[in-house]
């Protein structure tokens, strides 16, 4: 794997170079291609005009020259670094753990708690429709009951006594834990009538919603392993 980076680095600083040298070349071939005739016979006023001009296309070539070589000098300090590299790729692993749900996170959000009255319980409906409204709010973690919330999570009635969420079994009060923009996940759930919360005071359900500064979110404990999608050729 280090060897096929190195060789990928090399062809990208070699198509770099290649380029810088043709933008040399093409801006030497118009000072070399220039009309000579036309320059004596410009007045003097004109010519330092143009001998300016050309300056300073080749102080913009000689700038780019340095960028590129300061560049050339910080791959190949990347590629000589294998500390670094081990770096970058144990940071972009636990970012990606994070997002499907392999690692413990933290972070401001807001709790929602459910729970059932004498008049009406909590469905797998009601907590489906609040997972997909603070999804599309931006919650970036969401838990119910401790149970997190991943891409293969299911949400059920079992019997019409309790809820099963990734196959374990949960009962009233529901505790919904979402980490995020407080801001936009509270804003999402309480607009006014036709917000969550109005919709399930209404059909005479207990919500309450809390903002927290600071929310620990469990990790997964099941399975995420792929069993038929393969990375595409």
């Amino acid at each position: 794997m280090e060897k096929r980076n190195k060789i990928i680095f090399s062809i990208i600083l070699g198509v770099v170079c290649f380029i810088l040298t043709m933008v040399i070349f093409l801006q030497f071939k118009t000072i070399s291609q220039t009309d000579i005739i036309s320059i004596e016979s410009m007045r003097e006023e004109e010519l330092k005009q143009e001998l300016s001009t050309y300056k300073t296309k080749y102080d913009e070539v000689v700038t780019k020259l340095e960028e590129n070589n300061k560049k050339i000098l910080e791959y190949e300090k990347s590629l000589s670094s294998e500390e670094e590299a081990t770096n970058l790729i144990n940071k972009e692993l636990e970012e990606s753990n994070d997002l499907i749900g392999k690692n413990s996170v933290q972070g401001e959000g807001i709790i929602i708690t459910l729970t059932d009255t004498k008049d009406s319980k909590i469905t797998a409906n009601d907590l489906l429709t609040l997972m997909n409204e603070l999804k599309q709010a931006g919650a970036e973690a969401i838990s119910i009951n401790d149970q997190r919330i991943v891409y293969n999570t299911y949400i059920v009635d079992i019997n019409y006594t309790y809820i099963s969420v990734n196959g374990k079994r949960i009962v009233s009060p529901y505790v919904v834990k979402a980490i995020g923009n407080t801001t936009y996940l509270e804003s999402a759930l309480s607009q006014k009538q036709y917000g969550y919360i109005d919709k399930m005071l209404a059909a005479k359900k207990s919500v309450v919603l809390e903002r927290q500064s600071l929310i620990d979110i469990a990790n997964y404990t099941g399975d995420l392993s792929f069993e038929y999608v393969k990375e595409e050729k």
